[in-house]
């Protein structure tokens, strides 16, 4: 490392904050902007409208979306609920947590501890973890940025639905404990939906914008400074953070979490207990059978949910395995033994918080719950013991909290007027610094710096007629660079030879509203300068890459569409044809049945029979063959009329001709 390390030149030093005047400014809004809580298991989406937030529910009048999908074996694909509806039935072709995977390279320890209990199969490519899945008969593979990107797709189409417009931009939430390059590839998941991600934001800032509009349209609102800890445990992150919020102002003092712990770890530990209980029992592995594992999954979720309000539950499933039904019975007791070591570890991370506040747990206002897994009892219980049994703040709903506060976000930058006065203020979760001499991580950014932010240090070469640098760029606590997360590195050549220590290399630092960072080098001798917006190759995916994945976006749309063309064809085929039978079966005075001849009754059921049957087996029996079915099925209807109608007016003409005599 010798010959391309660096160190700092004492009497040339400037790490305070700068200017930013010469940031590019934010593009202005093209239409209405969205705020999107894009989350491990569920998914939120909400908009700003007519002075209020509005979260929208989704087509199956859900508010909260699965973020799941599948592919089926007729090629349809799947998002939402509707796709964590198969999950049993389709369980290699299902795919979820890919908020556990985005941004992470394949050796990441958390990851191949993960892929262990993942249905479907994740293989390595280019150092990072791909989805393989069946899809139309053939083998196909996704990042899980390209998943993440069909989830956003679901959230903008329930946008635009509901808005009855086109929806280009949004403001995305991701884990205040995400780094740059989990960012990043969130960043990317957007623009592979065809969204415009305008901000990033962290999910516990979000989550006290929703608090503190809450508290303001309540009429609660003090002048006063006020303290609140957001404690924001989901599906599969664990985010706390302490905001000061005075007059419309949210300033984030310290944030700290695990991008790789929540409810998912917690029902995994029930399911592995499960495990080991029915191979003890019945000497039957559930391991083998990923089916199985599922449906366990599926039903320990659920027995999670009801143990936040009753003391046990039975878990049932029949025919888990091989003809052998499941029965046992959960209680709340059993579940807080299992889980909790993992409970007490979320303490750990508060006391950080307060620790880099330099608070005390009494000297915070308000605890704020955020999260689905903030309502289990035993997490509750040991958030009121830290704080000295003050009661958290339950006047907000934990699963909509940080949507809402996104919509809120997006509304400012969407130039609503009643979000004039609201000011975020947050801060970056980890430090980030580069290598000098020594292996030492030199921190330009110390962790909980307000952003955005830009660090400007002086630096110099370590060895006579050096005439080459490189920048390594790191984030994290440890001292020495090597311990902790490499995000890129660079170098900056052509300096010119000199005794060490002349030459007066400027490194700037610089992160954006997003979290984002951009680091420069410039050689102040010659004014060359080179700079990099880290794109780590290991967690990045490359221009080319976001291409291919937004052609393949559009190719699934197209094929959606298809299947939903399909799909309704169908269903006008099968409404005709189960109508006219009704209709016919019912021979009550003026009804179709008490109309029609008997050499008519059997002609059009034989239509009708026809078109059903067609129907049952049209799985892939193309859009324009269905409709032609139901034109085909629509003549006889008209024949029969016609003919009808023709014999009734003969017989109006030899009534109307006795009349005359």
């Amino acid at each position: 490392m010798l010959w391309w390390s660096l160190f700092a030149v004492l009497i040339a030093v400037s790490t305070a904050d700068l200017d930013t005047d010469d940031k590019p400014e934010e593009k202005k809004s093209n239409g209405t902007i969205i705020g999107i809580d894009l989350g491990t298991t569920y998914s939120c989406v909400g908009v700003f409208k007519n002075g209020r937030v509005e979260i929208i529910a989704n087509d199956q009048g859900n508010r909260i979306t699965p973020s799941y999908v599948a592919f089926t074996h007729e090629g349809e694909r799947l998002i939402g609920d509707a796709a964590k509806n198969q999950l049993t039935s389709n369980t290699k072709n299902t795919v979820f947590d890919a908020k556990r995977m985005i941004g992470r390279t394949w050796d990441d320890t958390s990851l191949q501890k993960d892929i262990k209990f993942f249905p479907f199969k994740t293989v390595p490519k280019d150092d990072k973890p791909h989805i393989q899945v069946e899809v139309n008969g053939q083998i196909k593979s996704f990042t899980p940025e390209e998943i993440s990107s069909m989830v956003l797709t679901k959230m903008k189409e329930t946008a635009e639905a509901y808005l009855g417009a086109k929806v280009t931009e949004a403001v995305v939430t991701v884990p205040a404990y995400f780094n740059d390059a989990q960012r990043k590839a969130t960043k990317d998941a957007g623009v592979i939906a065809g969204l415009d991600i305008k901000r990033i934001i962290n999910e516990p800032t979000a989550a006290a914008i929703a608090y503190g509009l809450d508290t303001k349209n309540k009429g609660d609102e003090k002048a006063e400074e006020k303290s609140v800890l957001v404690f924001d445990l989901g599906g599969g992150t664990f985010d706390v953070s302490l905001l000061m919020i005075e007059n419309g102002v949210f300033e984030v003092v310290a944030t700290n979490g695990d991008t790789h712990l929540g409810g998912e770890d917690f029902d995994q530990r029930v399911i592995q207990h499960y495990v080991k209980l029915y191979k003890k029992k019945k000497n039957i592995d559930l391991t083998k059978s990923q089916r199985a594992i599922q449906k366990l999954r599926r039903e320990v979720e659920k027995a999670k949910r009801a143990l936040s309000i009753q003391h046990q539950t039975r878990i049932e499933i029949e025919s888990l395995i091989d003809g052998e039904d499941f029965g046992e019975t959960l209680t709340r007791a059993r579940f807080e033994e299992l889980n909790m070591d993992l409970f007490k570890s979320t303490m750990i991370p508060v006391k950080k918080v307060l620790e880099d506040a330099g608070m005390k747990p009494e000297e915070v206002d308000e605890i704020v719950l955020v999260g689905g897994s903030t309502r289990i009892p035993k997490v509750q219980e040991l958030v009121r013991e830290m704080f000295k049994n003050k009661e958290p703040v339950k006047g907000i709903n934990p699963d909509e909290a940080v949507a809402y506060g996104a919509a809120v976000q997006a509304g400012i930058l969407g130039g609503e007027s009643q979000t004039k006065g609201i000011i975020l203020l947050d801060v970056c979760p980890l430090s980030l610094g580069h290598i000098i001499e020594g292996g030492i991580m030199d921190k330009m950014i110390p962790r909980n710096s307000v952003i955005p932010t830009k660090k400007v240090k002086m630096y110099t070469t370590t060895v006579d007629n050096q005439d080459t640098i490189e920048i390594e760029v790191m984030e994290g606590e440890r001292p020495m660079g090597e311990d902790n997360h490499r995000l890129g590195k660079f170098e900056i050549s052509g300096i010119r030879p000199a005794k060490r220590g002349v030459p007066q290399i400027q490194v700037t630092f610089e992160v954006d509203n997003n979290g984002v960072l951009h680091v420069s080098a410039k050689d102040m001798e010659r004014g060359t300068t080179e700079s990099i917006t880290i794109n780590n190759d290991q967690n990045r995916l490359s221009q080319e890459d976001i291409k291919k994945m937004i052609e393949e976006s559009e190719k699934f749309a197209r094929m959606d569409k298809k299947v939903k063309e399909q799909a309704e064809a169908k269903l006008e085929l099968e409404r005709l044809a189960y109508s006219l039978k009704s209709d016919m079966e019912d021979k009550e005075e003026g009804k179709l049945g008490s109309k029609i001849t008997e050499e008519d009754r059997t002609v059009l059921t034989a239509a009708i029979n026809k078109a059903i049957k067609f129907a049952d087996e049209a799985q892939y029996a193309s859009t324009s063959e269905l409709k032609e079915e139901t034109k085909k099925l629509n003549t006889v209807v008209r024949q029969i009329h016609t003919k009808n109608m023709k014999k009734g007016e003969k017989t109006k003409d030899k009534t109307e001709g006795k009349t005359e005599l």
